[in-house]
């Protein structure tokens, strides 16, 4: 099981974000927890997007503790591998 952040360095307010996903809901919110992100900024719960975007300085901190880089291709991939994984009625 893993978390991964993308290569992503999208604008907002005065930083750069990135996604974080991971193989699992419990490891994504144990990994945000590590890194000081409030649960109230999940976004798409209960999805195959089910993710975070966090600011590039967290992302450091997030590969410090063993998140793994992925391109964003690598990232659309995912997410289209684990929405096949899904049942209908999931998303």
């Amino acid at each position: 099981m893993s978390v991964y952040v993308d290569s992503a360095n999208i604008p907002f307010r005065n930083t750069l974000m990135c996604h974080m996903v991971a193989d699992s809901e419990e490891e994504l919110h144990a990994m945000a927890t590590s890194l000081g992100v409030e649960r109230r900024w999940h976004q798409k719960p209960g999805t195959h997007h089910s993710h975070y975007d966090i600011p590039i300085a967290k992302k450091a901190v997030a590969l410090r503790l063993g998140a793994i880089e992925v391109s964003r291709r690598q990232l659309a991939i995912f997410l289209r591998q684990r929405r096949k994984a899904l049942p209908l009625d999931a998303t």
